[in-house]
C-alpha cells in the first residue's frame, strides 16, 4: 500500500480539564473535539475498538506505541460510524502492510471527520489517568481554543449515550448478516431478541454461528414490543454511558424478567444489576483491555477477557436481591458476573465476543444457546 499518512506536520494540542496541554502533531480530521479521556491497553484491534458503541463521548488513547500496521479492512467494523470523539496515539503507521488492508488509520479518521493526535507521551497520560483518575479533555489546534471546548461541554457523566448509539429501527442477523426483520426466516434453532444500549456487530455474529437468528430492537423499547417478537432469550447488550441513568431500560429488563432466559454484557450486567434492586458505581480509570483475568466462582476457571467499561457492579447492594454473584476480576476484585438462577437471568461485565481480545470466553455463547433450547423443551 503506497504511502498515506498525515499531509502536514502540523501542530496539535490534548488539553485536559485540569489546565494540562501536551503537544502533538495532527492526525485525521481538522478541528475541536472534546469528551471522557480513557486509555485502552490492548496491543491490537484499534479498528474494533474504534467502531465500538461503547466508546461513545470518549477521546481513546491507545497505549501501544505503533497503531495501524495493518491497516483498516472492510471485514472488521464493529458498528456503521466511529463511535469515540477522538483517538489519540503515539505514532500512527503511514504504510500499513496486510493484504485485506484497504486504507491507512488516517485515511478512515478523515474520511469520518475524527479529530485525533499523534507525537505524544502516551506513557506519561496513561500514568497520569492512572494517578488522578479520567477527566474531560480537547484535541485541537490551539490551547486555547480546547480549554473554550471543553468549558461549554456537557460532562461525560450527564449524558445518556445510549439513546444515541441504539438502532433506530429494528432489524434481524442470520448467518448472512443483516437481514430486514420481516424477510421470512431461515431454519434457526432460536429467535433471539436483542435489547441494543450500544451493540457490537461481533455479538450478532456469534450468536449466529451458534444457530440464532437475531432481532435487535431499540433501546427505548416496550416489554410488549420484546414479547411481539416471540424471543427464545433475550440479550442485554453492552453501550455507553452511567447505567444509573437509564431508568426506562432499567424497568422494560425489570418487566423482562422471568419471561423468558435472559443474558447481558457488559452494560447488560449493570442493567440486570439495577433491575433487581442493585446499584453501580463509577470506577476510577475503568476497564479497558484485552488481558483481564477473571475467576468464575462457580466453577473455578479462570479466563483472560477484553473488557471496556467504566463502571461496576457494588456487590453490596445485590444483598436480598436473589442475584449472586459469579466472577469476579482477579486484579481489583470487582464484579464480573452474576445470576439470578430463579428468574433465569445471568450476565457478565466483560466481552465474549473478543472483537478484539482472547477466544477464552466464547463458551458462554453456547452455553446460552443451550438454555434456550432447555427452555424451549420444557414448553414443549
Amino acid at each position: 500500500m503506497a504511502r498515506d499518512g498525515p499531509r502536514s506536520t502540523l501542530k496539535r494540542y490534548l488539553v485536559l480539564s485540569d489546565g494540562t496541554i501536551y503537544e502533538g502533531k495532527a492526525l485525521g480530521a481538522s478541528g475541536v473535539t472534546t469528551g471522557e479521556v480513557v486509555f485502552n491497553t490492548g496491543m491490537t484491534g484499534y479498528q474494533e475498538i474504534l467502531t465500538d458503541p461503547s466508546y461513545s463521548g470518549q477521546i481513546v488513547l491507545l497505549t501501544y506505541p505503533l497503531i495501524g500496521n495493518y491497516g483498516i479492512n472492510e471485514d472488521d467494523f464493529e458498528s456503521d460510524r466511529i463511535q469515540p470523539t477522538g483517538l489519540i496515539v503515539r505514532e500512527a503507521c503511514e504504510v500499513p502492510s496486510n493484504w485485506r488492508a484497504t486504507k491507512s488509520v488516517h485515511q478512515l479518521l478523515e474520511e469520518r471527520g475524527t479529530v485525533a493526535i499523534q507525537g505524544l507521551d502516551t506513557r506519561a497520560i496513561t500514568k497520569k489517568i492512572r494517578s488522578a483518575g479520567v477527566t474531560m479533555g480537547a484535541v485541537c489546534d490551539d490551547p486555547d481554543q480546547g480549554f473554550e471546548a471543553i468549558e461549554k461541554a456537557t460532562g461525560y457523566d450527564d449524558q445518556d449515550f445510549v439513546y444515541t448509539v441504539t438502532t433506530k429501527a429494528p432489524y434481524a442477523w442470520g448467518i448472512a448478516g443483516r437481514e430486514n426483520v420481516n424477510e421470512p426466516e431461515a431454519p434457526y434453532k432460536h429467535n433471539l431478541v436483542v435489547l441494543d444500549c450500544g451493540l457490537k456487530y461481533n455479538i450478532l455474529r456469534r450468536f449466529a454461528a451458534a444457530g440464532c437468528r437475531s432481532i435487535v430492537l431499540p433501546a427505548t423499547s416496550s416489554v410488549e414490543e420484546v414479547m411481539s417478537y416471540r424471543p427464545d432469550g433475550i440479550l442485554l447488550s453492552p453501550g455507553p454511558g452511567d447505567p444509573s441513568r437509564l431508568e426506562p431500560v432499567i424497568e422494560t429488563v425489570r418487566g423482562l424478567l422471568g419471561k423468558r432466559p435472559m443474558f447481558g454484557i457488559c452494560l447488560g450486567n449493570q442493567l440486570l444489576c439495577h433491575a433487581v434492586g442493585g446499584s453501580t458505581y463509577k470506577l476510577k480509570f475503568g476497564h479497558r483491555g484485552s488481558n483481564h483475568p477473571v475467576k468464575d466462582l462457580i466453577t473455578g476457571k479462570v479466563t483472560i477477557t477484553s473488557q471496556n467499561h467504566g463502571y461496576a457492579v457494588d456487590p453490596s447492594s445485590l444483598n436480598g436481591t436473589g442475584a449472586e454473584v459469579t466472577q469476579l476480576n482477579l486484579n481489583d476484585e470487582t464484579v464480573e458476573g452474576i445470576r439470578v438462577k430463579e428468574l433465569m437471568a445471568a450476565s457478565i461485565q466483560y466481552h465474549p465476543e473478543a472483537a478484539p481480545g482472547p477466544w477464552d470466553s466464547r463458551p458462554y455463547f453456547t452455553d446460552f444457546v443451550e438454555q434456550m433450547g432447555e427452555y424451549k423443551a420444557v414448553l414443549a
